[in-house]
């Protein structure tokens, strides 16, 4: 059964995700279904808006960690190393190759969110953690509830950043708030982060479906070609024609450090509830 729900009220898209029992959290299924629903609501011309959500109380809290920390699913592995097909392959040595799989359909999405010529609203209420917070990042205009929070979080597993993370922030807040944000991994609650710039607009919760609704139909009024136009504009004057060079930087060292012995602890710490003990080479 797919985590991911699409639904339209006129020219404007839905996209939810729907894995409260996981955070909505991503496995290899739900990212996949999350870029076939990004794919479909970017390139459908009817659609003049589009929003990006969680179910209630909760937007996203990234890779699914228990999903990565159990194996991944060994079926779909293949083909990331061909090399090893047939005799001799096995399971991978880190998890490395199990964040692979599920990032390289993130990543497809958030590359799309950029490209599309309309506008993007992530709507965040709860928690946007890790790849939830790049993916919110990712969107034109972010609308969050006044209980919404926003965490880079990787750093918490011995992880380097990934989903758009680590580009988006220098230029959304600059350079030496984004690097508060990396080695202090502050939890940012909503109006922290309006002051700082990250997030559009806050909303109060008993408001906050109304608030969405209201901001979707206001863009819904506008030129859509035009404002096409002028996002394209915008993403090349802002550097965005590096966005794909650089969400297959992130990954490619998101998967090697995924491998080593830092993140292993990191995880384990993770679900024991415990500081991890990261240690030098």
């Amino acid at each position: 059964m797919t985590h991911i729900r699409t639904s339209t009220e006129g020219p404007i898209g839905f996209i939810t995700i729907d894995r409260k029992e996981r955070f909505n959290s991503l496995d290899v299924e739900t990212a996949r279904d999350l870029r076939k629903a990004g794919l479909q609501m970017s390139r459908d011309d009817s659609m003049r808006v589009v929003v990006l959500r969680g179910i209630e109380g909760v937007f996203c809290s990234g890779a699914d960690l228990k999903y990565i920390r159990a194996g991944g699913n060994p079926d779909d592995l293949g083909y990331l190393r061909p090399q090893s097909a047939g005799e001799g392959a096995g399971a991978p040595a880190g998890y490395g190759e199990i964040f692979k799989q599920i990032l390289e359909y993130i990543h497809s999405t958030i590359s799309e969110i950029r490209r599309a010529p309309k506008p993007f609203i992530a709507a965040v209420d709860g928690i946007a953690a890790a790849g939830g917070f790049g993916l919110a990042m990712s969107c034109d205009l972010v609308i969050a509830s006044d209980r919404a929070t926003f965490e880079w979080a990787y750093v918490k597993t011995g992880l380097t950043g990934a989903e758009s993370s680590t580009f988006f922030l220098p230029r959304l807040i600059g350079l030496r708030k984004s690097m508060e944000l990396l080695f202090l991994n502050p939890r940012l609650n909503a109006k922290s982060a309006l002051d700082i710039g990250l997030i559009t607009a806050v909303v109060p919760v008993t408001h906050f479906d109304t608030g969405v609704h209201a901001l979707a139909e206001q863009l819904a009024t506008l030129p859509t070609e035009a404002v096409g136009i002028a996002k394209a504009l915008m993403n090349e004057a802002a550097g965005m024609d590096r966005l794909d060079y650089h969400l297959d930087r992130e990954l490619s060292q998101l998967a090697r450090i995924a491998d080593g012995r830092n993140f292993a602890e990191g995880i384990d710490a993770f679900f024991e509830k415990r500081q991890p003990e990261f240690k030098e080479r």
